[in-house]
């Protein structure tokens, strides 16, 4: 059997197979408590965008200040995400603390 030939034909399927690989990366939305409608619209069709795309999301709620004390909202508006997104998305990691920031990641279904 010819060495090089065989090498050729390694190196070729490795190429192949890296093609056809898909890469997962994690992409990030950041929400405030008192993130408006329209905003929050158009984040929340950015995080479909991204679900479609294959991404898994980051879905963060930062607190500044005195904020810190409307907790409940940042929990209200990562529900509202969930809820709008039960078909396309499903929890990977629940809400989490994380200093002043409130996260949770979605992964698409």
């Amino acid at each position: 059997m010819d060495y090089g030939k065989f090498q050729y034909e390694q190196t070729k399927k490795q190429k192949e197979a890296k093609k056809k690989q898909t890469t997962i990366n994690l992409k990030e939305i950041k929400f405030r408590p008192n993130t408006d409608q329209h905003d929050f619209d158009f984040k929340f069709r950015n995080i479909q965008r991204f679900l479609e795309e294959g991404n898994k999301v980051k879905v963060t709620v930062v607190f500044r200040g005195r904020e810190m004390a409307y907790r409940d909202k940042g929990k209200e508006i990562l529900d509202k995400v969930c809820e709008n997104l039960v078909e396309k998305a499903t929890k990977e990691v629940n809400y989490k603390m994380e200093g002043r920031q409130m996260m949770m990641i979605l992964a698409p279904v």
